[in-house]
């Protein structure tokens, strides 16, 4: 029976409760939980009895993070905080003699990865990240032609990628909207697209050239289209009635549990005004990178698009691969947790709008591949990815779809590059931030 306990008890988490208590608990058991708010703690305690009949488990502070680990002896800990404090918890864990899943990104930024490398080094403990995009049925049967020499060895990638006016916002309501939070899209988001380019070329980047911009978001851009926002926060507002980007954390009663009750204790507000101050990531990216084996990548992101999706093209030596995805095409904001996460929602039942993967050979008729159908959260990527984590003997893996911390550090490298290039203008080399092997 392998401990767990998870530090970081927001939204994220309770895929880890159900995993632990319901689908994999004869052989996993939740020992604690450690949150910033008891509120936060007090809610996932109260579900583990209404929905899987577990006990309540113990609740510390994240102060008191070392006792936990002493009172509850965890042989894995759970790392789901604020992207900027992943490397205190994955580091301090490993130094209690705790291995670590985390989730994506590894961390924020070069100094911080090197910290985790060091107590890797110096504790010999394990630490997993948690790629879930990985497991996805369209993502492993592109990985899965490109391995069998489809088109040969890859020289060239174009992935663009669309968050619409629902998702996309909501990085800007949340605490990701500033960078030292949140390492911006490029590494808190992009550090999904990122690994998935590393995964399916087989290899890692060694040159970032990027620029960006806040184009669309922030109190300034609203003011240049001639809009105005007195309001700093959407829920308690009456002029944010009929602003097309609120969200109301009091209409939703997990929303209302997690973050409006929990404000007192942390002072945290989950849905400030997306065109309010501050923000300090950008929304429109363009990335180009060079890998080290010799295959470049050109790279876009947009965080306030009419439609929801991405399309990538991988071109080789013997043709070309393109996978086209559309998860969602609602474009007003969401209201309510609900229908923020709708495009999840379909995702769980293997309903995204629209996906294609087709082939293209050289000197040949171009076909279309079969994409395996699964059901679960993120278009039934988060099944396999739990089994994977959570089982006693997980199955064969071909694909190699687990993450290690190489390739968590080799996600945010692009992204964490990328920063780098936008804020010197200049290419930045990836040796220079951080050497993997």
């Amino acid at each position: 029976m392998k401990r767990h306990a998870i530090v970081g008890t927001g939204g994220r988490a309770g895929m880890y409760v159900q995993a632990l208590c319901e689908t994999w608990s004869a052989d996993n058991r939740l020992v604690a939980l450690c949150d910033l708010s008891r509120v936060r703690m007090a809610w996932h305690n109260g579900r583990l009895q209404e929905l899987y009949g577990h006990p309540p488990v113990p609740a510390y502070h994240a102060d008191d993070f070392d006792r936990m680990v002493a009172e509850t002896r965890p042989d894995v800990v759970i790392v789901a905080t604020m992207d900027s404090a992943h490397h205190l918890y994955i580091i301090r864990a490993m130094q209690l003699g705790c291995d670590v899943i985390c989730e994506k990104p590894m961390t924020i930024d070069d100094g911080k990865a090197r910290a985790i490398f060091d107590t890797i080094a110096a504790t010999g403990r394990q630490l997993r990240v948690t790629f879930n995009y990985r497991y996805a049925p369209a993502h492993s049967r592109l990985r899965e032609l490109i391995a069998a020499g489809t088109i040969g060895r890859p020289l060239h990638v174009s992935l663009n990628w669309l968050l619409d006016t629902s998702h996309g916002a909501d990085y800007f309501r949340r605490w990701h909207r500033e960078k030292h939070n949140s390492g911006g899209l490029l590494v808190h988001k992009a550090t999904h697209h990122f690994d998935l380019v590393n995964w399916w070329i087989d290899s890692w980047p060694q040159q970032v050239s990027a620029i960006g911009d806040l184009k669309f978001y922030g109190a300034a851009n609203a003011a240049a289209r001639g809009e105005y926002y007195s309001y700093d926060r959407y829920t308690g507002e009456p002029a944010a009635r009929d602003d097309p980007f609120a969200l109301f954390l009091d209409q939703d009663p997990a929303l209302t549990s997690l973050y409006l009750d929990a404000e007192a204790e942390t002072g945290y507000r989950r849905d400030r005004n997306v065109f309010g101050e501050p923000v300090t990531i950008e929304d429109t990216c363009c990335v180009t990178v060079r890998y080290r084996s010799g295959a470049l990548l050109a790279y876009s992101l947009v965080a306030y698009a009419p439609w929801e999706g991405y399309r990538v093209a991988i071109s080789g030596t013997r043709g070309r691969l393109e996978l086209d995805v559309v998860e969602s095409t609602k474009t007003a904001a969401s209201k309510t947790s609900a229908e923020a996460e709708e495009r999840h929602i379909a995702a769980s039942k293997g309903a995204y709008r629209h996906t294609e993967l087709r082939v293209f050979p050289h000197f040949a008729d171009s076909w279309t591949a079969d994409i395996p159908v699964a059901r679960g959260g993120h278009g039934g990527a988060d099944p396999l990815m739990l089994e994977q984590l959570f089982s006693p003997g997980p199955p064969q893996d071909p694909l190699g779809r687990g993450a290690s911390h190489l390739d968590g550090a080799a996600s945010i490298l692009t992204g964490i590059a990328a920063n780098h290039s936008i804020a010197t203008r200049r290419p930045v080399n990836v040796d220079d931030l951080l050497q993997l092997p």
